[in-house]
């Protein structure tokens, strides 16, 4: 098993928190049906006050949780991989754990002397429900995850080769600058945090009109205004600088036309 491949990974909030929210339902639906330990003798009313708690206590562990999978998604460069799932699944179930324990004896046998063992209860509540429960959580991250991808990949342009020459399919905010070079054109675009640069057969007036997005600086460059970071000016030329401190030169010609687009775009 290749614990770095990519993983389906969806950084949205939102649809977590649709997670959290089926989560903290499916935990009280096991533990009301299910009625471990003495739950049975719960009157019907501590039921419904006791056993929605532990609900909610795994919807916001989920929650909490969060900022751990961003960490270990800025990390990984924006990819999330097998291992780091895992890592997120265990961590969780072992903190969500720990606070259901905590919550059943502060607060459920916060009066009562003989509380059930930590083994006793690892044994008849809390692996079958992580048992039950877990595969909910994976199967939601997973279509979430799909979802996601497919979404993005919907989103794609195309930077067509000429004739039978291969293109290149990707992001349209992942272009940085093309810039012309004989009959080919050059891309330079990011993946992660990488800096990539593939050479296509085509020309750059092709690209400049099937993609409106990209602006002409220079009758040898196209530039996404979205990476733009700052003027420079050097020996009474224009230039603009974008990430990656790619530096594109800006002809007298462009020059008005392109201030008042990065100023509509940055403002």
């Amino acid at each position: 098993m290749n614990l770095k491949r990519l993983y389906p990974f969806d950084p949205l909030l939102k649809h977590h928190v649709i997670i959290s929210l089926l989560l903290a339902i499916w935990v009280f639906v096991f533990l009301y049906f299910t009625e471990p330990l003495d739950v049975s003798e719960f009157p019907e009313r501590e039921k419904l006050i006791y056993l929605p708690g532990y609900g909610l206590l795994a919807g916001l562990c989920y929650l909490l949780f969060l900022p751990i999978q961003n960490y270990l998604y800025k990390k990984e460069k924006q990819n999330w991989t097998l291992l780091s799932e895992i890592i997120f699944l265990l961590s969780f179930s072992v903190i969500s754990i720990a606070i259901a324990r905590s919550y059943y004896l502060y607060i459920i046998m916060i009066d009562e002397p003989y509380p059930y063992t930590l083994g006793y209860m690892l044994k008849a509540i809390f692996i079958p429900a992580i048992a039950t429960i877990l595969p909910i959580v994976i199967i939601a991250r997973f279509a979430f995850g799909k979802y996601h991808e497919k979404r993005l990949e919907d989103q794609k342009i195309e930077i067509k080769g000429e004739g039978n020459y291969e293109g290149l399919r990707l992001q349209l905010n992942e272009v940085i600058s093309i810039q012309s070079s004989d009959n080919y054109i050059e891309v330079f675009y990011v993946t992660g945090n990488s800096l990539k640069k593939t050479l296509i057969r085509n020309k750059l007036s092709v690209i400049d009109e099937e993609f409106p997005e990209l602006l002409r600086v220079h009758r040898s460059y196209l530039i996404n205004p979205y990476h733009f970071q700052q003027w420079k000016t050097e020996n009474g030329k224009l230039f603009i600088i974008l990430n990656h401190t790619i530096e594109v030169p800006v002809s007298k010609t462009y020059q008005s036309a392109i201030k008042a687009a990065i100023n509509s775009t940055t403002n």
